[in-house]
């Protein structure tokens, strides 16, 4: 499993949306990925994700949050759920 975080360099929220997301995947031991939308890989990675605003997180292929920040604990119970069902 791998949380992903789609950034880019101008948003004022994704140093805070990146911090959260390396330290829930550091607890729950899963696999932790920032995606920079100002690339063109990272761009076709998050359209592909249908992401159009940062910071968004996505558990997988699944996006859970778009254009917000997501909390520790959300986010951990989002992974939990997920790790649930296999």
């Amino acid at each position: 499993m791998e949380l992903k975080v789609f950034t880019l360099p101008t948003c004022p929220s994704c140093p805070l949306a990146k911090t959260i997301a390396s330290e829930v995947a550091s607890e729950l031991g899963i696999l932790y990925r920032e995606i920079n939308m100002a690339t063109q890989e990272g761009l076709r990675e998050g359209l592909g994700h249908n992401v159009f605003a940062t910071p968004s997180f996505a558990i997988g292929n699944e996006v859970i949050a778009r254009g917000i920040i997501v909390s520790k604990d959300k986010l951990k119970q989002e992974i939990k759920k997920k790790l649930e069902q296999g």
